[in-house]
């Protein structure tokens, strides 16, 4: 039964709109677009990979190499059980550095823009077959339903349908570098529909051709109609099978390029073998099936011919849909692939974007025009060659040309000692041996050859011999060359960083550029103003780093994040050559440039929980001696001899306030100008240690004790210097009050000493002036003689008072103190002065009320106010007040002495009780006023307060506040104890 061409053309266009239905649904969607990160679409993306091989290549097979054909599925399922080791580093590179293909990353590894075109040019032509093998699978199958439809038609509607649907979701602008969701779930939709249709041709054989499960087994038993196989193709078939995961333009497409995370890959490591399971099962039975009904097709068509031959038109139409969904899928990410190889590393290393002023579109129109040559180049070889071949020969064509790629990609994580002269000259070889050995036989050079008696000729026996012998000759050649050449810097850099467990140890040199501003200019040059400020801003995005940035660590990592970007835009070779030209390094200056020790310390962080045995132990070592250093009870910096900041602990950071985070990797010129000054000066200087160095911080001095050691040595060629800042400022204040309290000690030995000499005559002077009552009845004389008495007295009290200064803690004894009227205390004071001719026009206000007493020593309190007085006195004009108040709060008397004098410096109150602290002229005071006062008033269990100025309007005035313990004078008694709430 046939279908009219017609139909059949309106039922493909139907399913390929289909298929642009869900990926333009996926890119306008958000919810479709987190369908495509999860790991089971990603693993049924991957089933791109069969191709039309799974609906027609695998029957005509089986029907000729009997099981041989499931090496095509079992080889690629060991590449991705054998996943930790084989493509988790290539995903890790990929991802690392935005290498999007196979040329990308050996350009990368093996420092070659030569490497990266050679193999995009290997890549596009043994693709090639395998696209004419699709279009080949998707003529024949149409022209068995629709006899009349033109083959050519055909092939050039569906190469047509390829190139729109490929440009559309496919060749988007390059800045928008992630994931095409439209084009994985289109794909993904796909392998649904392949596994779909062979799982219900299986059914319907078993139940509908074999007579089911019972039929089935007495097939399978008594009746093999499948050659086991006997040429050893199978070994071949399978090694070029599990290179495919690697070597393929699709494959390495769809594995990393569209990876969505590692954990997908993980999930897809099983998942994906089986699926290949389920897809293959079915293969026998439609090769039995094919036969138990005499289907008179070829046996690579049984799929579209059980149809027929059933009557069953929907399922043929299922089936062909099938393989055309299998065909456009393959061709499509194929493209795709190799447009983008061809644009970085043949167009661009031609012409340079540099001209263009929006790069970004310019790369996209220019990735369109190479998908439509690639596809009428696959359109023009499949009339010439591919439409004459088998699709077995076509697949054994392609897949031993790529095969060629294995022992570079093995290399690639494998193998650091292998270069790019290595990799060039095995794959010229590999690639010689393959065009003589496999394209001219199998193309229209055959019979010339032949006639020119040349031992070349077309079998398809023995192809699997070639494809070994190939192989063994590019890897060896691979191994000799490499081995027998030498190894520049940078790709020894570049194999170090993607072997397996390796870590790369970057060089801590200082860029040309100072800061992210420059990098936009230098960038300017090469790709102009608007896509290097674009780029730089990503980048700092990325980064998650300020807008502008000046730390050199940090420089370094925007630098490599640009290259990287670049790399997914321009290819790896034009991004390195970019930023080695525009963002270079200065000259060393030294034999030994330092290490990058904040990337490493990076690198080692994502390494936490990967390390195991030896490696394991030396990185907890490595934590535990860090962490040491980070909590360290004294701050510590290590610089290196460059200036660059490359540690600052926990400690360092209490006592500067600065945070690790804003200065590890940066300059010392970037810390405030105090600690700059002080760090740059001592790490520049000749001394190890400094000492008791004043530092004001925060409006407070500290003393800072500061020490340094080299860190030069064999393990450590690079140099540097560590510095240590021991804080000594609580040990200088302990100091400062040690000398204060000898001092005092001091002043109180003279003190005992003078009260002992004065004590004396003293006495006599009262002992004279109480003889005065008994030799004279003069009242004038009598009355001079109790003033004298008066005085002695007082004196003899002030000479007490420096007795008891002399003798630490010891204060006025409890017993000692009564109820004393304030009032009268201050008038005392007031007569006191007044019989001095000193300030006779300074007026004192007593405001004092009669009623407010406090428990005290009344003499010693005058002797207070006779101080704080003549201080008032001695510092107001001529003509003006000193008002003295008094009032009551709750258990305290307060008092407060105020005159209108110009006041004291807010840096001298905090030392005006401190003995020998003046404030008056020279010869003006002696400064033991206010420290006696202020023995007195702790005597007392009282405070003094002073405060400057008094008026804050004026400015002016002295404010001198007491506060004493109250008492109610007529409930208190001489032998009451003092009220000590104040």
């Amino acid at each position: 039964m046939t279908l009219n061409a017609t139909g059949l053309l309106l039922a493909s266009f139907a399913y390929l709109a289909l298929l642009f239905g869900i990926a333009w649904t996926t890119e306008q969607t958000a919810r479709l677009r987190a369908w495509v990160r999860h790991p089971l679409v990603y693993t049924l993306s991957l089933g791109v990979f069969t191709g039309i091989w799974a609906i027609y290549g695998a029957v005509g097979m089986a029907m000729e190499s009997g099981y041989d054909f499931v090496a095509y599925y079992l080889g690629i399922s060991i590449a991705f059980l054998l996943a930790p080791v084989l493509l988790n580093p290539i995903l890790r590179i990929s991802r690392a550095h935005q290498l999007t293909s196979l040329a990308d990353l050996f350009a990368y590894r093996y420092r070659s823009q030569w490497a990266g075109t050679l193999v995009t040019l290997c890549s596009g032509a043994t693709i090639l077959a395998l696209l004419s093998m699709q279009i080949q699978a998707v003529t024949l199958s149409a022209s068995l339903l629709a006899p009349e439809t033109s083959p050519k038609l055909i092939a050039f509607m569906f190469s047509l349908t390829v190139v729109m649907f490929t440009i559309l979701f496919g060749a988007r602008q390059r800045q928008n570098a992630g994931s095409h969701e439209g084009l994985v779930l289109a794909i993904a939709f796909d392998s649904v529909v392949k596994i779909i249709a062979m799982l219900v041709l299986g059914v319907v054989i078993v139940f509908s051709v074999l007579g089911g499960f019972g039929g089935l087994q007495s097939w399978f038993t008594f009746e093999p109609s499948i050659d086991p196989g006997s040429n050893g193709s199978w070994r071949a078939l399978a090694v070029m099978s599990f290179a495919s995961a690697l070597v393929l333009p699709h494959m390495y497409h769809m594995i990393f390029a569209e990876n969505p995370s590692p954990g997908a890959l993980t999930k897809a490591s099983w998942g994906f073998p089986l699926y290949l399971l389920l897809i293959g099962l079915p293969v026998p039975l439609v090769a039995w099936g094919g036969q138990a009904l005499a289907v008179d097709t070829s046996p690579a068509l049984f799929a579209i011919g059980i149809g027929q031959a059933l009557s069953l038109p929907q399922l043929s139409l299922f089936l062909y849909i099938a393989g055309l969904s299998a065909g456009s899928g393959l061709m499509i990410v194929s493209t795709l692939a190799l447009s983008g190889m061809m644009l970085n590393h043949v167009v661009l290393p031609l012409k340079t974007p540099r001209d263009q002023a929006d790069i970004y579109r310019w790369l996209q129109w220019l990735k369109r025009l190479l998908i439509a040559i690639i596809l009428f180049l696959a359109l023009l070889f499949h009339e010439l060659v591919g439409r004459y071949l088998d699709l077995q020969i076509l697949a054994a064509i392609s897949l031993t040309g790529t095969l060629q790629l294995l022992p570079g990609a093995l290399g690639v994580i494998y193998w650091r000692q292998g270069n790019r002269r290595g990799l060039i000259a095995g794959l010229l070889t590999g690639l010689a041996i393959w065009v003589v050995t496999m394209v001219l036989p199998f193309s229209y050079t055959a019979d010339l050859l032949q006639a020119m008696q040349l031992p070349v000729s077309p079998s398809e026996d023995d192809w699997h011999l070639s494809t070994f012998f190939s192989l063994a000759i590019n890897a060896s050649v691979f191994i000799l060359v490499s081995l027998f050449s030498k190894t520049s810097p940078e790709e020894a850099s570049a194999a170090q960083s993607c072997s397996i467990g390796a870590l790369s140890r970057p060089q801590r040199r200082e860029l040309e550029a100072t800061s992210s501003n420059e990098f936009i200019q230098q960038l300017t040059d090469p790709l102009g103003n608007h896509v290097a400020r674009r780029e730089v801003e990503r980048a700092l995005s990325q980064l998650r780093l300020p807008p502008v940035e000046f730390r050199p660590y940090q420089l370094r990592r925007l630098r490599d994040q640009i290259e990287v970007n670049l790399s997914g835009l321009l290819g790896p070779s034009i991004a390195r050559d970019i930023v080695k030209r525009h963002l270079g390094f200065k000259p060393v200056t030294s034999e030994h440039t330092g290490q990058d020790i904040r990337y490493v310390e990076r690198a080692l962080g994502d390494y936490q929980n990967k390390l195991t045995g030896l490696a394991g132990e030396l990185d907890n070592l490595r934590r535990h001696y860090r962490q040491t250093l980070q909590n360290l009870p004294i701050p510590a910096c290590s610089v290196g001899d460059d200036g660059e900041i490359l540690m600052w602990n926990h400690t360092m950071e209490e006592l500067t306030g600065i945070p690790a985070d804003e200065v590890v990797g940066a300059r010392l010129q970037a810390l405030p100008e105090h600690w700059y000054l002080l760090l740059e000066d001592f790490n520049s200087g000749d001394d190890l240690h400094r000492h008791k160095h004043r530092l004001d911080l925060r409006g407070k001095p500290h003393w800072l004790n500061l020490h340094k050691a080299a860190l030069s040595g064999p393990d450590h060629p690079e140099g540097g210097s560590i510095i240590l800042v021991e804080d000594q400022t609580e040990t200088r204040l302990l100091e400062d009050e040690l000398i204060h309290s000898e001092r005092l000690a001091s002043v109180g030995r003279l003190a005992a000493g003078v009260a002992h000499e004065i004590g004396n005559p003293v006495t006599g002077i009262s002992s004279l002036a109480q003889n005065l009552k008994f030799e004279t009845t003069d009242p004038a004389i009598l009355e001079t003689a109790d003033h004298i008495q008066q005085q002695t007295r007082r004196v003899s009290n002030i000479l007490q008072s420096l007795m008891n200064f002399a003798r630490t803690g010891n204060h006025a004894q409890a017993n000692r103190y009564e109820p004393v009227s304030l009032h009268r205390c201050v008038a005392e004071s007031i007569n006191l002065l007044s019989l001095s001719d000193k300030g006779m026009g300074i007026h004192f206000l007593n405001e004092c009320p009669e009623d407010l007493y406090i428990m005290g020593d009344e003499q010693r309190l005058v002797q207070v106010f006779v101080n704080l007085l003549a201080n008032s006195r001695d510092a107001s004009p001529e003509g003006s007040n000193v008002r003295i108040s008094g009032n009551s709060d709750g258990y305290s008397a307060i008092i407060e002495v105020i005159d209108d004098g110009s006041g004291i410096p807010a840096e001298q109150l905090e030392h005006v009780f401190e003995p020998f602290y003046t404030t008056k002229p020279p010869n003006k005071g002696t400064g033991l006023g206010l420290s006696l006062v202020y023995s007195i008033v702790e005597e007392h269990y009282g405070h003094i307060q002073v405060e400057s100025p008094a008026d804050t309007v004026t400015g002016r005035g002295t404010c001198v506040r007491l506060r004493l313990p109250a008492c109610e004078p007529e409930a208190d008694t001489g032998n009451s104890s003092p009220n000590e709430r104040s």
